[in-house]
């Protein structure tokens, strides 16, 4: 390891052994500026590498692996302590967890729209008028999920100490899906409905629905929507008001997402 007193270090194929790296890998960190060796020797180009460089060869490449970008994973490197490293880090990974929720979506959809032969249970029923407490405003379609967990919270504040008369439900305008922007209500049927804050007593009409169950998470909700929708069209029947949905067992029931059951309806009428 020592030439004429001068510490040689280690070549890039020892490098490459002992972090278990290509050299290949090691000259691509080299060449984007992510790991620069120790030295190179200036006659035969040679990269020398230091057993401290090891530790840093080994948190590029998981971060690499996890795609993390070159410009970022530089970021990474320069960060001045250790805390500011972990939140650059755990800020990627949270990216990464919203992708992974995303591609997890979209295959639990796909999966269902290629089995359109499987058990779909539409009731066809006349829901009674019925006096609720209410909060309701005009939503972008990206803003739901936030406002609609404000909303509840709100509402659940509000009634405490009502006597509960059936489970909560929202109702999702048209123009939401079609526009993405839309009136959104969120209620709990209670007794003698409050009126505080958003929070005001509403009557909901009575209407005649087609109602289906979508049982588990929403990830593929859309598909169950879409199935409803077929089977309106396919008996002559014609959408009359905003998407229904009623949460018979929510996600503050239960935590599993499997055990979640949430009840789709849309207004119908019967086409002459």
């Amino acid at each position: 390891m020592h030439s004429g007193g001068v510490t040689r270090g280690l070549t890039i194929g020892e490098f490459a052994e002992l972090t278990h790296l290509s050299v290949r890998t090691l000259r691509r960190y080299h060449e984007s500026g992510l790991l620069e060796p120790d030295h190179v020797d200036p006659f035969s180009g040679y990269r020398y590498y230091t057993s401290t460089q090891i530790p840093t060869a080994q948190v590029i490449h998981r971060l690499r692996e996890l795609d993390v970008p070159l410009a970022q994973v530089r970021e990474i490197l320069a960060a001045p302590d250790a805390d500011e490293r972990g939140t650059l880090v755990t800020a990627h990974l949270r990216r990464l967890e919203a992708e992974l929720d995303r591609t997890r979506a979209a295959v639990v959809s796909l999966r269902r729209l290629l089995r359109p032969d499987a058990p779909f249970d539409v009731a066809l029923r006349t829901e009674p008028a019925r006096a609720v407490a209410a909060v309701a405003g005009v939503v972008a379609a990206h803003e739901v999920l936030d406002w609609y967990a404000d909303a509840m919270a709100e509402l659940d504040a509000a009634v405490t100490g009502h006597e509960r008369l059936g489970p909560p439900g929202g109702h999702y305008a048209n123009a939401l899906f079609r526009d993405g922007t839309g009136e959104v209500l969120v209620y709990r049927p209670v007794a003698d409905p409050p009126d505080t804050g958003r929070v005001h007593r509403l009557e909901l009409p009575a209407a005649e629905v087609a109602a289906v169950v979508h049982h588990g998470p929403h990830d593929d909700i859309d598909v169950t929507y879409g199935r409803l929708g077929a089977w309106v069209v396919d008996h002559a029947l014609a959408v009359d008001g905003p998407v229904q949905e009623t949460y018979l067992v929510a996600p503050s029931d239960i935590p599993d997402p499997a055990a979640w059951r949430t009840e789709l309806a849309w207004p119908v009428f019967r086409l002459a």
